[in-house]
């Protein structure tokens, strides 16, 4: 796969990702009691935590490709 289409692949992903994950964390914040010192916990770590499942995400979006799909291309050049 080319660097072009995983970073393509790798944004809708990631745009998917973060719609879900936002309307979980509002779902799941209607659940919990109405209090400030709550609140403001839960959306510390809701508001950081989305980030940790999508390292891998741009790990693999970000790599470079690998020299065997380059030696490919260049005999075929």
């Amino acid at each position: 796969m080319t660097p072009r289409i995983r970073k393509l692949v790798g944004m809708l992903a990631m745009l998917v990702f973060l719609v879900a994950y936002a309307a979980a964390a509002i779902i799941v914040a209607d659940l919990l009691p109405r209090h400030p010192a709550i609140d403001l916990v839960y959306f510390l770590i809701v508001g950081v935590a989305w980030g940790l499942p999508l390292f891998p995400l741009m790990k693999w979006m970000n790599r470079e490709p690998s020299p065997k799909g380059e030696a490919a291309r260049t005999e075929a050049d």
